[in-house]
């Protein structure tokens, strides 16, 4: 995997915008973007308190943020996906 600059990641600013306004502790929100011959990877890690925001009720909130991701990787002609990382415990 290749790390991809940040600006040229098709879904990297709208998901940490959105990520931003749902986690409480911005100071533990990662989002690190690659690519790779299946498509774009953005993978999240947040705190173990904003866990339960990040999914949602029964993992409605993280569904609806891979599907927005897919809609803007299509119209960009690449797949953009979401993969979340368990919080370290401190």
């Amino acid at each position: 995997m290749t790390a991809l600059p940040t600006d040229d990641t098709p879904g990297f600013a709208f998901l940490t915008y959105v990520l931003e306004a749902l986690c409480e502790d911005k100071d533990q929100l990662h989002i690190d973007p690659s690519i790779d011959d299946l498509g774009v990877l953005l993978t999240v890690r947040v705190s173990e308190r904003d866990m339960g925001k990040l999914i949602g009720k029964n993992g409605q909130t993280v569904k609806a943020l891979r599907t927005l991701l897919r809609i803007i990787g299509g119209s960009t002609q690449q797949r953009v996906n979401l993969k979340i990382l368990e919080p370290q415990l401190s």
